[in-house]
């Protein structure tokens, strides 16, 4: 599985600062799920949010205050 490029990702969000942002609470949710079944053994939550954000699966939304 390979990690996509920071460019490839940036093309996606706009921010480094986003990104990670992003990347770490995609990643958090992914843990508390299986991912044994779905993907290879070995494979990291935040390589599979990675690979998730450059494919544009996941998007980001600032600014929005939670009702």
């Amino acid at each position: 599985m390979n990690r996509p490029s920071i460019d490839e990702l940036l093309r996606q969000v706009n921010s480094k600062y986003a990104l990670a942002v992003l990347a770490a609470k995609r990643a958090r949710m992914l843990s508390q799920e299986k991912l044994e079944n779905q993907y290879p053994k070995g494979t990291k939550a935040v390589t599979v949010a990675l690979q998730e954000i450059a494919q544009g699966k996941l998007q980001v939304e600032w600014g929005r205050k939670k009702p």
